[in-house]
């Protein structure tokens, strides 16, 4: 027959690692947590106030645009009565050429 073979099991006590942090520690991450919240804050505030001056730049080139629009239409509608008025011109002067020619 075999010896017999027996085995043994340890326990160990729980590991430092899953007990509960001491106070420090806590103190510190909520510190962390804090900070961090803080500086989120802060850059949402930041780009709060980015996000509003770009609205206002925006509405500022949109003003812009329709002042440009204006003074187009109204440099087109020039350009429309004047060339209205050369064409009449040159028909008034065809009608001159061809009634001398028919005389």
């Amino acid at each position: 027959m075999e010896p017999s073979k027996s085995l043994a099991i340890t326990v160990s006590p729980p590991s430092e690692s899953l007990a509960l942090p001491p106070p420090e520690s806590e103190f510190q991450l909520s510190n962390l947590i804090y900070d961090v919240s803080q500086q989120v804050q802060e850059a949402m505030s930041n780009m709060l106030k980015m996000i509003n001056e770009i609205d206002q730049n925006s509405a500022g080139i949109v003003e812009e645009i329709e002042k440009c629009k204006e003074s187009a239409n109204e440099k087109k509608k020039l350009l429309d009565e004047e060339k209205e008025h050369f064409q009449r011109a040159a028909y008034t002067v065809l009608d001159m050429l061809n009634n001398r020619d028919v005389s």
